[in-house]
């Protein structure tokens, strides 16, 4: 019942020729020569080409371009926000990558040597908005701040190398190393951009890009760190060392093997301190790395802090530590800005920061050395003038003095 039918082949006879017959015949005798076919595809490929570009207009809109709106650090290959972060080989990890960044939704090609160019834009959630100049954000001139160690603040340590000291005048390190600054009655807004120098190339952007009241903060593990420190302060910036804090899930979560850990004993605590503050010389004062369960301990930030205020140098904290410890002069950032690393978030949390500052008179924000965090606040620093907000080095906002 389900089988096949036979397929019969029934040959209808040949209809005399018409004009429509002839010329369906040429076409086909055409379609089945084959370089005449050929031809005719080819034109027809470029007529289609043609027509296209003139529907969608730009003939180079497939071509990469930055994009500064991250919802992951792809450009920086993060898990954990810091220095870290950037261990990755300068040659591997591009200062800005493409089709992965955008400041607010204009695109910013690259320029030839790697910079962003084009008009920087960020888009507040007032609707103001933050533009950098037409084409590349150019380096900051800054007056030069004194090549460290200082005559007088330093004084041999265990293995020799220097440690800083209160002066015999009493002229303390932290007041010694701190950008110079004078308050001219507006808010003030201070920045501090951490993680720096272990990624070359990150870490000179920020050196040169970000103007001088940009304070930086540098990881103690990092080679060739006095040098960092030194070409940083020939910028005109103040700088911070990084202590390595046990975090919250220590063991997974390491800083290293100078972690001081909230049950170390004092006499521990004491050693990786000096061992923190004897890796280079010129800096005002530490900042935390992690360090969530560390702060928690009394005892451990007792002997902590008593290093600090016996050395003159001062304690700023990324928010973690807002009211805990006493003793050497201190500071807590307001918020850090680029928890969420996209140039939209970051925008954010910079008008929360000067809400903060006109509330409050001054206000501090904590980020680290990724391309959207450099690139969003080199425009916004420079934009923080002419909305009457001075910029101001983290030193300024210090307590307890």
């Amino acid at each position: 019942m389900f089988s096949r039918k036979p397929q019969i082949s029934h040959r209808p006879p040949t209809p005399p020729a018409s004009k429509a017959g002839q010329a369906r015949a040429i076409a086909l005798k055409v379609a089945n020569n084959p370089w005449l076919s050929a031809g005719g595809a080819g034109l027809l490929f470029l007529l289609t080409l043609v027509t296209l570009i003139m529907v969608m207009g730009d003939a180079k809109a497939g071509a990469p371009m930055v994009r500064l709106s991250l919802a992951h650090a792809a450009a920086a290959g993060s898990e954990v926000p810091g220095w870290k972060e950037a261990l990755a080989d300068e040659g591997e990890v591009p200062l800005v990558t493409t089709d992965e960044m955008m400041l607010s939704d204009t695109p910013i090609e690259l320029a030839d040597n790697g910079m962003v160019g084009g008009s920087a834009i960020i888009t507040l959630p007032e609707g103001g908005r933050l533009e950098g100049a037409d084409g590349p954000l150019v380096p900051v001139a800054g007056a030069a701040l004194a090549q460290a160690p200082l005559a007088g603040l330093t004084a041999p340590g265990p293995g020799g190398a220097l440690l800083p000291v209160i002066g015999g005048d009493g002229r303390k390190p932290w007041q010694a190393y701190a950008r110079p600054f004078t308050a001219n009655g507006k808010p003030k807004v201070a920045l501090v951009i951490g993680g720096l120098g272990l990624n070359p190339a990150y870490t000179r952007r920020a050196i040169e890009l970000l103007p001088p009241e940009v304070t930086l903060s540098f990881a103690p593990y990092a080679e060739g760190l006095q040098s960092w420190i030194d070409l940083a302060r020939a910028h005109g910036h103040e700088v911070l060392l990084e202590t390595p804090m046990e975090p919250a899930d220590y063991p997974q979560n390491d800083p290293g093997p100078y972690t001081l850990l909230a049950g170390g004993a004092p006499g521990e605590i004491v050693k990786k301190t000096e061992w923190v503050l004897s890796r280079a010389s010129g800096y005002f004062g530490v900042t935390n790395y992690l360090g969530g369960r560390f702060v928690t301990s009394g005892p451990a930030m007792s002997s902590f802090s008593g290093v600090l205020k016996s050395r003159g140098v001062a304690f700023i904290d990324d928010g973690l530590a807002a009211r805990k410890g006493s003793g050497p002069p201190r500071a807590s950032a307001d918020r850090i800005v680029d928890e969420d690393l996209s140039a939209e978030a970051i925008a954010r949390q910079f008008a929360a920061l000067e809400a903060g500052a006109r509330s409050n008179g001054q206000a501090m924000g904590s980020g680290f050395a990724y391309p959207v965090t450099l690139e969003s606040a080199a425009v916004w620093t420079r934009s923080l003038e002419g909305r009457g907000f001075q910029l101001a080095p983290a030193s300024a906002l210090l307590s307890g003095r």
